[in-house]
């Protein structure tokens, strides 16, 4: 059995490459320095005007998920390699598509967070942002019958959005 030198040189090359990689990549498009292992992430306080009572351990908790599930980091309370804090800044429900009779066809269900995240290793990932989502709902319904399943669908859009930013590098 004859082996083409070309053959083992790309395999050689290639072994050679996927080795001295410093950064591990994951399914999820996150890339996380290997020295990386633990992510603190503290709870989101509510500092809205408008308060939902849930709203700030159903964002934290999805955060905390999102991170253990989609990445190899460990959660810790304290001390971590990256660091997740910040608040609630805004909920919000307006009417919008006013129609010809002065009613709103529509509203508009917003929640924004502020964020700061920290890296330990590399200060020049840290970010201070806010980001903000919304999600519209008809006018015929109220928003204590909605409120759930648009925080929910809100909720997983803001995740995405921290997440992303934090170790996707977006």
């Amino acid at each position: 059995m004859k082996i083409n030198l070309s053959y083992l040189t790309f395999l050689f090359l290639l072994l050679f490459l996927s080795q001295s990689c410093k950064v591990n990549y994951s399914f999820t498009g996150a890339s996380i320095s290997p020295e990386i292992k633990t992510i603190d992430i503290k709870y989101f306080r509510n500092n809205a005007s408008l308060i939902e009572p849930t709203l700030s351990q159903s964002l934290t908790d999805a955060l905390r998920d999102k991170f253990v599930s989609q990445t190899s980091l460990t959660l810790v309370n304290s001390g971590g390699d990256l660091i997740l804090e910040g608040a609630i800044t805004d909920y919000l429900t307006q009417p919008i598509a006013i129609q010809s009779n002065d009613d709103a066809a529509l509203n508009r269900l917003t929640i924004a967070v502020n964020v700061k995240f920290t890296n330990t290793f590399d200060e020049t990932k840290d970010y201070e942002t806010t980001f903000s989502r919304y999600v519209e709902y008809p006018s015929s319904k109220n928003l204590s019958d909605v409120q759930g399943e648009l925080i929910e669908e809100i909720n997983e859009m803001l995740i995405d959005d921290i997440f992303n930013k934090a170790v996707v590098n977006w």
